[in-house]
């Protein structure tokens, strides 16, 4: 199959239309575009088309861009991910991005929810919200893949920060959100790798979470596979860093040779 047709095939896929002919104010650029992301990449390493628009809808989430938002909303649900699915990968960025850019992905998501017939809200497992259950459910998740690395970290802070801080990630990232039902704790982690590279500068907190990843159950090539993917929408630079952060851990042979 030619670059062309890939190309074709899976914006038919995402985007239910044709692939940009060159025609229009931009249609050069968007031929570029188009060619690169969906011809190129798409073709390129394991992840189905699911978990591709689960990974973009993550990056465009961190870094704000609401309209490409919109649209790979509408793309995810065309190529079968479930509403509650998009639901738990945006919620889920709100302890690494902050609440605001999280509220505001979370009304573009549900706008394109209410233009496709999606009933809001949707449908809500109610969790123990005690501050004690939320810890232990937290902790219950994060321990496995992270041990008491955070705790260790930060026993420098004064006073009450020294266990304030642990725990608050404790409960908010993994009691509240990554507990919750929807994606599994794989897809999770794998979201998270990508989110924390699409930040910039959270190159310790990327090479955590590929550690983190690959005890969750995601292969190398997976996650390199997540990340190059990621790349076509945070840019070069940002994906270098987090694969040059996390060489040693991805790297099929021993790392040596000069980095780009």
């Amino acid at each position: 199959m030619t670059r062309e047709e890939k190309t074709e095939r899976t914006v038919q896929e995402l985007f239910h239309t044709h692939a940009a002919n060159g025609v229009g104010p931009d249609g050069g650029f968007m031929q570029i575009l188009q060619g690169f992301i969906f011809g190129d990449v798409c073709s390129t390493g394991s992840l189905n088309s699911q978990m591709r628009e689960l990974v973009t809808v993550t990056v465009l989430t961190t870094l704000s861009a609401l309209p490409q938002l919109k649209a790979h909303v509408q793309a995810s649900l065309n190529a079968g991910c479930t509403p509650v699915q998009l639901r738990e990968a945006v919620y889920q960025c709100a302890p690494f991005i902050g609440f605001p850019r999280t509220l505001n992905a979370i009304g573009a998501m549900n706008e394109v929810f209410s233009a496709n017939g999606v009933p809001l809200p949707l449908p809500e497992e109610k969790a123990e919200a005690s501050r004690e259950a939320r810890f232990q459910r937290g902790a219950a998740l994060q321990a496995p893949l992270y041990g008491d690395e955070i705790e260790r970290r930060y026993a420098w802070l004064p006073g009450e920060f020294a266990q304030a801080v642990p725990r608050f990630l404790t409960e908010l990232c993994f009691g509240d959100f990554f507990s919750r039902p929807g994606l599994d704790g794989r897809t999770r982690e794998l979201l998270t790798v990508v989110l924390l590279a699409a930040l910039g500068g959270a190159d310790m907190q990327v090479k955590s979470h590929v550690q983190g990843a690959l005890r969750a159950g995601s292969t190398r090539e997976e996650i390199v596979c997540a990340l190059v993917h990621a790349g076509a929408y945070m840019g070069f630079p940002r994906l270098f860093n987090a694969l040059n952060a996390c060489r040693e851990l991805l790297a099929e042979e021993p790392a040596g040779a000069a980095q780009p």
